[in-house]
């Protein structure tokens, strides 16, 4: 499996000096991004991800509010293959008829996708873990409706905040799964209390091995309370020490 960065991250520096931030991120040993929003900026992303070696597995784009060809034109552009959207709000998730809705445009979004050779999945935050439906969590519903070829990134840290295990989770929806979110702290809403992986409450092992398929696993903070490329690295270098062990 492949490490990558969400580059959400450190957005403050992206808009300060985008070719200086990915630099950074490639000298810290990132050799894989996952960019966000990227189509306003595709020229410059793909200039700066040239010059610094980095590939891009997958990307985050709202793929149901905004120009689907446009997206997947940037995304082609930038070596994406997988575009994932990042976020739909709560509202969503309370009940089947909005989740089958969401599903259909999903994989309607997913044909399109195709045409550009290109494949689309979703990313979770908490409330699709804490709302149940039938009898299963919402998220877990909404997978079923999706066809075969839509795939998840589960946000771990998220799926524990919505109280679910993750790492059971992670086994429920099998392969699925592609990819998932690596971030570590108290498991609550504080966004600021977020650690680098290791340092937290989660089992960052466990969730990675629970899934045999698994492509590549994002390092991501909603925030942090420090110097957010010092995190960063502390993750990177965090999963590369297990890989090794």
């Amino acid at each position: 499996m492949n490490y990558s960065v969400q580059l959400y991250n450190v957005r403050s520096a992206v808009e300060d000096d985008l070719p200086g931030t990915i630099r950074r991120l490639a000298e810290i040993g990132y050799d894989q991004i996952e960019p966000y929003d990227f189509v306003a900026r595709a020229d410059e992303f793909a200039r700066a991800f040239a010059d610094n070696g980095i590939s891009t597995p997958t990307g985050h784009a709202p793929l149901l509010s905004q120009d689907q060809d446009e997206i997947f034109a940037a995304a082609k552009k930038l070596g994406i293959t997988t575009v994932i959207d990042p976020y739909l709000p709560a509202e969503h998730w309370q009940n089947a008829e909005d989740i089958q809705a969401t599903a259909a445009k999903l994989n309607a979004a997913a044909k399109k996708g195709a045409e550009y050779g290109i494949r689309v999945g979703y990313h979770n935050h908490q409330w699709e873990l804490e709302s149940t439906i039938e009898g299963q969590t919402a998220l877990e519903y909404f997978s079923g409706l999706l066809d075969p070829e839509l795939i998840l990134e589960v946000d771990t840290y998220w799926a524990a905040v919505g109280g679910q295990d993750p790492v059971e989770l992670l086994k429920r929806l099998g392969t699925r799964v592609v990819a998932v979110h690596i971030k570590d702290g108290p498991v609550n809403m504080n966004l600021l209390a977020q650690l680098p992986a290791g340092q937290g409450r989660m089992d960052i092992w466990g969730a990675i091995n629970a899934v045999p398929g698994l492509e590549v696993g994002v390092v991501e903070f909603d925030a942090y309370d420090g110097d957010m490329f010092e995190a960063m690295e502390a993750s990177l270098r965090y999963l590369e020490a297990g890989a090794e062990a």
